[in-house]
């Protein structure tokens, strides 16, 4: 048992389109204590692709063309093989659910501001405390370091389908995200109101 602020989650397998290593079949359910634990054996190639996806919905994103807004379709990065249902359940061990917002017209990219926050020094980029970028949406600007994008994508994915981080002082940021090259940087990303 994990005792965290965070929901289970369940995964469940849509569409199958080859043979899956893990031996997932369609109707397979996964059932992940929070976004931190999966079940053991759990392939890292799905956690690779579902990991935007489920950190988001643990921080209460909402997706408006989903049929259930606290839910997402994710495929599988090995030549789409299969397809899985993320879906947030709740306190009682029940899918939560939001039904689709009937006013979603498109996307609605947000205005996401990056900021270095911290700076150890040695940056192949040359950021340093105080550097910002401005993003709209899941859009990778032009000439950004490739690793801190990989890795800022989770906190851009959440903020713009409305995750609060409510550890934060401010729930519409979060300034934990670290480079993996040795943490040399550490960066800030906060939607702006709109």
């Amino acid at each position: 048992m994990v005792d965290t602020p965070f929901p289970k989650l369940k995964l469940t397998v849509t569409k199958v389109e080859g043979r899956c290593y893990h031996d997932y079949e369609m109707g397979d359910v996964l059932i992940l204590e929070d976004f931190t634990h999966p079940p053991e054996y759990f392939c890292l190639g799905l956690a690779h692709a579902v990991f935007p996806v489920i950190y988001s919905l643990s921080f209460a994103a909402c997706l408006p063309f989903m049929e259930n807004q606290r839910s997402l379709h994710v495929t599988c990065p090995d030549g789409g093989k299969l397809e899985f249902l993320a879906e947030v359940l709740d306190h009682d061990g029940n899918v939560a659910v939001i039904p689709k917002d009937p006013t979603y017209g498109g996307p609605r990219p947000k205005k996401l501001l990056v900021e270095v926050v911290q700076d150890k020094g040695g940056c192949t980029y040359g950021y340093k405390v105080g550097d910002q970028f401005a993003f709209e949406g899941l859009k990778c600007k032009e000439g950004f370091c490739g690793a801190a994008y990989h890795l800022l994508f989770p906190a851009l994915f959440g903020l713009n389908f409305g995750a609060k981080f409510f550890f934060m002082q401010n729930p519409d940021s979060i300034d934990t995200v670290t480079c993996p090259d040795k943490g040399k940087i550490v960066f800030k990303v906060t939607r702006e109101e709109e």
